[in-house]
């Protein structure tokens, strides 16, 4: 299968998973700013949940430019992904109803935490296709990304237990490393081109 028609899939997704999560955001009943700052903590969430969706698609994106062929192991592990990101807004607006209740952020982390390991998994299938001496292979040598985000979403289920914000707060710190590009693959795109 040509990997375009799994990039196309996913953008589109991805952009309809964007526009849900924003459309669950609701206009304060007053029209002031003093109603506006209530919603801090929602657009605060809100953030978290728009930049990971951004960050799973500009990595998605990386991780298939490198790649040469799919395989029906790497489109089922692709819908899994799809179908757990297209969550992000459920859980996104339960945890903005009831901030600091247990169920709802332990809930968000969850989803996270299936992403996380959905992405480990679309990870080892593309190399599986693609080859152990593949680009792929080499940028993504050891996922050490892909554990530590698992690692620090676990532990803050963990701890969410003890005072709930502490999962979404380790949702954000999982985040921070993927923000920063990976420059073995920017390295190995300028390489392609070149």
């Amino acid at each position: 299968m040509s990997k375009s028609r799994l990039e196309a899939f996913t953008d589109a997704v991805i952009a309809i998973v964007m526009t849900i999560l924003v459309l669950e955001l609701v206009a304060p009943a007053q029209g002031s700013f003093a109603a506006l700052f209530e919603m801090r903590f929602e657009f605060l969430v809100y953030l978290i949940s728009f930049t990971t969706l951004a960050i799973y698609w500009q990595n998605h994106h990386h991780l298939l430019q490198i790649s040469r062929h799919v395989s029906g192991a790497v489109l089922w592990a692709n819908t899994a992904l799809l179908l757990f990101l297209s969550l992000i807004p459920f859980t996104t607006s339960w945890v903005n109803e009831h901030l600091l209740e247990r169920a709802p952020e332990l809930m968000y982390g969850g989803v996270m935490l299936i992403c996380d390991l959905i992405w480990l998994a679309l990870a080892r299938a593309l190399i599986a296709e693609n080859g152990t001496k593949s680009h792929i292979a080499r940028a993504l040598d050891g996922s050490r990304k892909s554990y530590l985000s698992i690692g620090l979403v676990a532990a803050g289920m963990a701890a969410g237990l003890l005072w709930p914000p502490l999962t979404l707060i380790f949702c954000v710190l999982s985040l921070i490393p993927w923000i920063i590009p990976d420059k073995r693959i920017e390295q190995m795109l300028h390489d392609k081109e070149g």
